[in-house]
């Protein structure tokens, strides 16, 4: 995928934008956004499945959940076949912004409880990983309604740039719970401590398993609820983070090793291009990234520098221009500049 060509025409938009202000609205306020505009199924979507995508919204991270969204249906071959399910802390404050965006979106908005994890969570390598909502992707098989059998779940630092439809055919026969880009070459014992690993125990968690266990990022994932709940996979996820919180600290990165501790191994593999992840930089500054090696479905700015707060900052990254064209914040005299994507 060319992307080349791409970076340098967003690029001289992301100038002439940022060579304007607006006004940031008050801590106790969302921002403002502009309506999307719609997208409709063709003929052929007559007999296509729902597709079922859950996001989390905060304040923090509405805007790239809503750009998140926008990318999703712009490059559906079926946007209205697509039904989100949105989690929050604060669902009433949120459907609006949602509803407003996107008036004839298929969702919902459900409450997810931060006490539910406020007794398990440890703190990690940065603030935003021990927030409660960071958990909440453990609890979708008991929050979503049981008639949703399957979901995809996605990070709201991302954007997608092919049809969602390919990634949501994933084969996860026989008896896969769970699928996502696997990256075998990371040195997977650097996401636990020493203390895990000279445990007598802990370690033994990882044996006989289909495959040696590997890393994979859990901002995209392909989740097969029915077999979740009957293998109660939410209870041995929170199992691991009782043993961090009052046991032995065992890891340092919020709810990523638990779920490695309980999938990695099991995971059934998901081709790369569909979780370009690390755009953001690693979790202490956040610098610049370049684009892994290959073909390009999904670009993921997981880490630290968010695309949105580079932009506002003046210092963006070049892949930030990729995700620009799908920011929905309202600017003043500047609202439908990126409406053509």
């Amino acid at each position: 995928m060319a992307l080349s060509p791409f970076v340098a025409a967003v690029g001289i938009l992301l100038v002439a934008t940022f060579s304007f202000g607006w006004a940031l609205p008050a801590a106790s306020e969302l921002p403002r956004f502009r309506e999307a505009p719609a997208f409709r199924n063709g003929p052929s979507c007559v007999s296509a499945p729902t597709i079922h995508i859950a996001v989390t919204l905060d304040a923090a991270y509405l805007r790239g959940s809503l750009a998140g969204v926008l990318s999703i249906l712009r490059h559906s071959s079926c946007p209205e076949s697509i039904t989100f399910h949105f989690l929050a802390t604060r669902p009433r404050r949120f459907r609006p912004a949602v509803a407003a965006s996107f008036p004839s979106l298929a969702f919902d908005v459900y409450r997810f409880d931060p006490a539910l994890v406020r007794g398990l969570i440890s703190s990690s390598v940065r603030r935003a990983l021990d927030q409660p909502l960071n958990y909440a992707r453990i609890y979708l098989a008991d929050i979503l309604p049981r008639s949703v059998r399957r979901v995809i779940y996605f990070d709201s630092d991302l954007v997608v740039v092919d049809d969602v439809a390919r990634l949501w055919a994933t084969d996860l026969a026989p008896d896969h719970v769970l699928a996502a880009p696997e990256y075998c070459h990371a040195n997977f014992t650097s996401y636990f401590t020493d203390r895990f690993w000279s445990d007598p125990v802990f370690p033994r968690s990882l044996s006989g398993r289909r495959r040696p266990p590997c890393y994979f990022n859990t901002g995209v994932m392909v989740m097969d609820l029915d077999r979740w709940r009957a293998g109660g996979y939410t209870r041995k996820l929170e199992g691991w983070m009782e043993v961090q919180k009052r046991e032995a600290r065992i890891y340092e990165l919020g709810s990523l090793p638990p779920f490695l501790l309980v999938f990695a191994g099991e995971v059934k593999g998901v081709e790369h291009r569909w979780n370009q992840h690390g755009l953001g930089g690693d979790n202490v500054e956040g610098l610049c990234r370049d684009l892994h090696p290959g073909p390009v479905s999904l670009l993921h700015w997981s880490g630290k520098g968010k695309p949105w707060l580079r932009l506002d900052a003046g210092r963006p990254c070049p892949l930030d221009a990729l995700w620009a064209p799908y920011d929905l914040l309202r600017r003043d005299g500047h609202d439908d500049l990126f409406i053509d994507i």
